[in-house]
């Protein structure tokens, strides 16, 4: 790897020190993984915070807090930046990672939040998703520093909140008081786990809907004298999925199924809860706490949509009317309403631009073959980065596989957090030394 910025000798020298502080990095990922930042609801993240905030300062960065909006003042939504200067407040690289796992579900062999380093992996909950990044990200830093480097430029690493329910609290709240928008930073690096040999340069859109489904009751020894709200709610669920069609994105989406659009009913519930029911039944099959006969007059469906950069979300929302019409227009008596939850445009970042090709160098320079890049089925924190921050320049690299996400015995590679260490120290060093 040579740039303006570097040469040979001083390639081998943060590669070197980057090499060691691998280690490092997945004992600081297991200490990050030891302290339960669940999301939902949002536990602990003043105490992860706070970690990272420590590591932070011990490594020559100033500390910031900054408090997210929350409704649960037991559970402050508390963000952590820390800032080095160069010589010269730009260019200005920020790498940031969230703080926040998901629950940690059942089927679990090891405890979720032991941070086991064991037979060359790191397990637990986040450590794939994505507490081995942001401790990669911290130790590529710390990387340069002890390789003697004076940064140009400026740099910056954050650990955010809430990135698994959206980011509204982390991210977004960031880029909408200004702390991170265009005007600050020029490039960012967001480490989740796509793997220490590719580049993540963006992620579909998606839509979610809610959709009730309005029929008729009725007996239910008579059904055709009401309208069936789960029958219309069911026929609308599959007209969705028929609807996709065979459109295949130019985005190079992993994994391959994820190159086309999908439709997931997320949740579905309709008619009379049943409650007791099989805990009360006689031995003639008289059940006790069963719901009365009816015909379900109210079914209520769930639906997330990804859709494609060539789509776009007018089309998408289209689509979703016209196949809920064709459900009225055949079944008599039916009626449909829908609120839009979420909605998140796709991203791209152009695989030429100066972050993809310098990150490119130090990945090539340190697996010995060049990048594969890649985007993401699902969405992370790159749409706020770039839809209100404005950052043109903003990738996903980091260690881990991403099948690992949200699973039990969660687990990323030792190795692979030292070769996303030395490949982010690169970086570092040709953007901004």
């Amino acid at each position: 790897m040579t740039s303006a910025s570097s040469g040979p000798g001083l390639v081998d020298r943060v590669l070197f020190e980057a090499e060691a502080c691998g280690e490092e990095a997945a004992r600081f990922a297991a200490e990050l993984i030891r302290v339960p930042s669940v999301n939902p609801p949002g536990d602990a993240y003043r105490e992860c915070a706070e970690l990272l905030g420590v590591r932070l300062e011990a490594d020559g960065f100033k500390t910031e807090y900054i408090q997210g909006p929350g409704s649960d003042p037991k559970r402050p939504r508390i963000n952590v930046l820390g800032l080095r200067r160069g010589r010269r407040a730009r260019p200005a690289l920020h790498l940031n990672g969230h703080l926040d796992v998901v629950p940690p579900g059942d089927g679990w062999t090891v405890d979720p939040f032991g941070g086991e380093i064991s037979d060359g992996w790191l397990y637990g909950r986040g450590a794939a998703d994505m507490k081995a990044g942001l401790a990669a990200a911290v130790f590529a830093a710390e990387a340069v520093r002890r390789s003697g480097v004076c940064l140009h430029g400026t740099l910056e690493i954050s650990g955010t909140v809430d990135e698994e329910s959206g980011g509204h609290a982390g991210v977004a709240h960031l880029a909408q008081i200004g702390r991170i928008t265009s005007r600050t930073t020029d490039y960012v690096i967001i480490p989740e786990p796509f793997s220490p040999t590719r580049i993540c340069i963006g992620h579909r859109g998606v839509l979610w809907f809610r959709i009730v489904a309005r029929g008729r009751i009725a007996h239910g020894s008579m059904p055709f004298l009401g309208v069936s709200a789960i029958d219309a709610a069911a026929e609308a669920a599959l007209g969705l999925r028929e609807a996709l069609g065979d459109l295949v994105t130019e985005l190079p989406v992993v994994p391959e199924n994820a190159r086309r659009p999908t439709v997931n009913v997320n949740s579905i519930s309709g008619g009379q809860v049943i409650e007791g029911l099989g805990l009360s039944a006689d031995a003639a099959g008289a059940g006790q706490g069963l719901p009365s006969p009816c015909v379900a007059d109210e079914c209520e469906l769930v639906v997330d949509r990804r859709y494609l950069l060539e789509e776009g979300a007018d089309a998408v929302r289209a689509q979703v009317r016209d196949v809920l019409s064709g459900v009225e227009a055949r079944r008599p008596g039916v009626r449909f309403e829908v609120e839009e939850v979420l909605s998140v445009e796709p991203t791209s970042t152009a695989d030429d631009c100066r972050l993809v090709q310098s990150l490119n160098r130090g990945i090539e320079a340190v697996t010995g073959q060049p990048a594969e890049l890649v985007a993401s089925p699902g969405t992370y924190d790159h749409k706020h980065f770039q839809r209100i921050g404005g950052i043109g320049q903003c990738v996903a690299y980091g260690p881990g596989e991403l099948e690992q996400a949200h699973q039990p015995d969660e687990r990323c590679a030792l190795s692979d957090i030292t070769l996303a260490t030395q490949a982010l120290a690169l970086a570092i060093v040709d953007l901004l030394g």
